[in-house]
């Protein structure tokens, strides 16, 4: 049996922390490892830890969790640590700015505790969890806003087949959901992903996500 994926919990709110706590460490593949209340404390504790991912609230006290998610999982990181971004605000600029920060996922916190587990399974296996409806509705509508204005889309570093690819992987599609759409293998598609991620210097599908929404690729 594979060792429990670890876990350390970051919420301002200790009702939710335990409860997100109970929910996780009663699952036979999950550990929770730790525990905290702000930012700075996820940043350290992680650090110290090496958990195998984080669960991060939003808005805490003394540093808010999308600048600790940047400080752990950002760019330039040399070890990062996969975060869950989950919150109760859904508004776009928190989606996005989550995302841009290296957040691996997105939940809100009114999710079912099955969803919850899903997406701490999803994110911790190296997977990227993205709503197909989040994406598009919140992650577009605010990457188009605070677009540069004149910007011309660049996919220049990419052949038509890849950036066919990436506009579906923007639009929340899977790989079997590609592979069907574009008529080939879920193995070839596997490859192009790939590809798109190195030649774009992206570390996984979200990121690729806000790539093509900031380059205005999808709209």
């Amino acid at each position: 049996m594979s060792a429990p994926v670890r876990v350390l919990v970051a919420d301002d709110q200790a009702l939710i922390r335990t409860g997100f706590a109970t929910i996780i460490d009663a699952q036979p593949d999950l550990e929770i490892v730790g525990e905290c209340g702000d930012g700075r404390a996820a940043v350290d504790l992680a650090r110290e830890l090496r958990p195998d991912m984080v669960v991060m609230d939003v808005r805490m006290p003394v540093l808010d969790g999308i600048e600790a998610t940047r400080l752990l999982a950002g760019a330039g990181v040399p070890d990062p640590v996969k975060v869950l971004v989950v919150t109760t605000f859904n508004l776009d600029e928190y989606v996005y700015e989550a995302l841009r920060a290296g957040a691996s996922g997105f939940l809100l916190k009114d999710a079912p505790p099955a969803q919850l587990l899903h997406g701490i399974r999803t994110v911790a296996s190296g997977a990227a969890l993205l709503d197909p409806d989040v994406t598009r509705q919140l992650v577009g509508r605010y990457a188009a806003r605070i677009r540069p204005a004149g910007s011309t889309p660049d996919g220049t570093a990419l052949t038509p087949r890849e950036l066919e690819v990436l506009r579906h992987i923007a639009d929340g599609l899977s790989n079997s959901e590609i592979a069907a759409a574009l008529v080939i293998s879920q193995e070839t598609v596997k490859t192009y992903v790939s590809r798109i991620l190195t030649k774009l210097d992206l570390r996984d599908r979200v990121q690729a996500v806000v790539y093509a929404y900031r380059n205005g690729l999808v709209t």
